[in-house]
């Protein structure tokens, strides 16, 4: 491991702790970061960051196990063959629905919740 590594890793688990205190705090990030001294264009920042590595994490993780592994709250469902097209499936996630049918792709489904989780 070299010295920027090292470095990215430090950083990351700094802002790690910053975002878990504001969420302890359940204080709203524009009182916290006035309240902490952070600008919030730099809380968001290290929020996308962090969500993009841990998503990055979980799809490694999951590829190496060959499981789906799911986020808290969300359960794992297998794409399995079906003969019923009449019956579509529903995806609800906050304001987001995706509807989808036998015909669709289990792979591009697959690719579509694994964005969705990282809203």
């Amino acid at each position: 491991m070299n010295t920027r590594q090292i470095t990215a890793g430090y950083r990351l688990a700094h802002w790690a702790k910053i975002i878990r205190e504001r969420q302890e705090s359940g204080q709203s990030i524009k009182t916290f970061c006035e309240s902490a001294g952070i600008h919030p264009n730099s809380y968001y920042y290290w929020q996308r960051k962090l969500r993009r590595v841990a998503s990055q994490e979980l799809f490694t993780m999951t590829n190496e196990t060959n499981e789906f592994l799911a986020p808290s709250g969300w359960a794992v469902c297998q794409a399995t063959e079906t003969t019923n097209h009449d019956n579509p499936l529903t995806i609800e996630i906050g304001e987001c629905r995706v509807l989808a049918n036998g015909d669709v792709d289990p792979e591009l489904l697959l690719k579509v919740c694994r964005v969705l989780v990282r809203l």
